[in-house]
């Protein structure tokens, strides 16, 4: 991956030193909520708050005023890396999911709830970074309230990095990420293949993506979702990179592929659940075409992927 097509991709931004090794710490959450440093991002619904395309960030004494604290419901997202106004470097951050009457006090002073796929192409590298991991960890406690071997309701632990039985500190479960391959797919005539899938409007288009099955290698993966999206056998998957998509918990890792040698780039067929419509483009078309079809959001991997193979930025 290089360090050109690193900078397009919003997700993988960040500049906070996670200090995995603070997370068993003995009290480290209460430490961290008796520091005036400390600073939280308070997520409602998926959503943070976003003020002149900076995260609004609260102290614990600030969030208290509005809303019982306690340091069950605090996520330890690790110290800063970059300064920002009132925030120097070693800045401790804090994540906390709030309820509907919170959210309500909290704005709209405080700025707007905004999605990440929004709002992260357009914050700093520290605020994308922490926006995208708060909202990750958030979303895997949410999903895993109860344990999977017993079904008994479960707690977090060592600052919200693993999730145990209240019975049993023992029996860890930690955060998962659900892998996912997205491919750039051209033919002998560089052309890229782009899909429309059943739930957008029709013209919306987008690369090819899917999730790697037990036991597949992510090239094996790609080979694969092509075929099932596509009827198109592809050669030669090439890595190109990899950016976090908490939506609610994958990794999509960006390949290119190319047609078969052989196979004729008109046979495609869309599988007709999950893409409807297949295209070829060639770069003329994108940018002709640029006002009139819908292309993969700014915050995203497949929007970079596109606009590597374009050679330019697509407004």
């Amino acid at each position: 991956m290089s360090d050109e097509f690193t900078r397009r991709l919003p997700l993988s931004r960040h500049a906070t030193d996670r200090r995995a090794e603070w997370r068993t710490k003995a009290g480290l959450l209460d430490e961290l909520m008796a520091d005036a440093r400390t600073r939280v991002v308070a997520l409602h619904e998926g959503k943070t708050l976003v003020q002149a395309d900076a995260l609004r960030t609260f102290s614990i004494e600030e969030l208290a005023s509005h809303t019982e604290v306690s340091s069950a419901g605090l996520l330890f997202l690790g110290v800063s890396t970059d300064e920002a106004p009132g925030e120097p470097v070693g800045t401790p951050f804090l994540a906390v999911a709030i309820d509907d009457a919170t959210a309500a006090k909290l704005g709209p002073e405080a700025g707007d709830w905004t999605d990440l796929r929004v709002a992260g192409n357009l914050l700093s590298d520290r605020d994308a970074g922490l926006f995208t991991q708060a909202l990750a960890l958030a979303n895997w406690h949410l999903a895993h309230e109860f344990s999977p071997r017993s079904g008994a309701a479960t707690i977090a632990g060592h600052g919200g990095w693993i999730r145990h039985p209240a019975s049993d500190d023992s029996a860890h479960q930690f955060p998962r990420t659900d892998a996912a391959v997205i491919v750039l797919v051209t033919d002998a005539d560089d052309r890229l293949l782009l899909g429309n899938n059943a739930m957008w409007e029709s013209n919306r288009y987008s690369l090819l993506a899917g999730y790697v099955e037990p036991g597949e290698s992510l090239e094996a993966a790609v080979i694969r979702e092509v075929w099932e999206e596509s009827g198109l056998d592809v050669v030669n998957p090439t890595y190109l990179g990899s950016q976090p998509w908490p939506f609610p918990a994958s990794l999509m890792m960006g390949f290119q592929a190319v047609l078969a040698p052989g196979a004729d780039p008109e046979t495609h067929r869309a599988d007709g659940e999950e893409i409807v419509h297949l295209r070829w483009f060639t770069r003329d078309e994108i940018r002709a075409n640029a006002e009139n079809i819908i292309l993969p959001g700014r915050a995203s991997i497949a929007r970079a992927m596109l606009e590597q193979w374009l050679g330019e930025r697509v407004e």
